[in-house]
């Protein structure tokens, strides 16, 4: 590989089609605090958000921070404890990134996740291990949909920006990606392909995607 190269992944909804489970654990914290949601309002306004955006935007104010933390934390132990029997990683994910390791493809996580979720995920699912980097919502300033956690991630795998692909699912991300002047993958688990057609492509997994699919929308060699 004559350009070094990077594909930097979204977490959740991409590296695990997990989004039903975030949404029933959502609803049921919701429910519990008398806090309205419906799914489409899931979908619309919160997915991809980090806690405290997520937490203010339910209690229209500024959360405190060690609030909001609490409250998230509620929902993930709901998220986690429905989810642990059906984790796995996408399809077509591992053969993805093991041919890509052996390209030398730069490899990152860029999640709003909190650090929990992360190990949860990456762990169970048994892929912590190809990432070189991983990037979650305590290490940036801003969530998604600013740019800051894909330019972290970039930074911290010592790739240029040009050189960065972003896989995502959630608008805030797709926003974020965009924002860092990144190519972005739209991965169909949570919109359809016409509503991610601002990405620079559309796919329901990673089964057709490959170190090619990268070159081809980086244009390099």
């Amino acid at each position: 590989m004559s350009t070094q190269i990077a594909f930097i992944f979204d977490m959740d909804g991409v590296l695990v089609d997990n989004l039903e489970f975030h949404v029933t654990a959502w609803l049921e914290f919701c429910a519990d605090k008398n806090i309205p949601l419906n799914r489409e309002e899931f979908f619309q306004n919160l997915n991809g958000k980090n806690a405290q955006d997520t937490m203010n935007y339910f209690f229209k104010r500024e959360v405190e921070p060690e609030l909001a933390h609490a409250l998230n934390e509620e929902k993930e132990v709901i998220y986690r404890s429905i989810y642990l029997p059906h984790i796995k990683p996408a399809n077509g994910l591992v053969e993805l990134l093991e041919s890509l390791k052996a390209k030398g493809v730069k490899l990152a996580v860029g999640t709003s996740a909190p650090p929990a979720n992360v190990d949860f995920t990456l762990d169970n699912a048994g892929i912590r291990h190809y990432f070189d980097e991983i990037v979650d919502a305590s290490m940036v300033k801003n969530g998604k949909p600013a740019p800051d956690i894909y330019l972290k991630a970039a930074e911290k795998l010592g790739v240029p920006i040009e050189h960065c692909v972003v896989a995502e699912d959630a608008m805030q991300g797709i926003q974020a990606g965009l924002s860092a002047e990144m190519k972005v993958i739209g991965i169909t688990t949570s919109h359809t392909a016409e509503e991610l057609a601002h990405t620079h492509l559309q796919a329901p997994d990673f089964t057709t995607i490959s170190y090619d699919t990268l070159v081809e929308l980086l244009g390099v060699e």
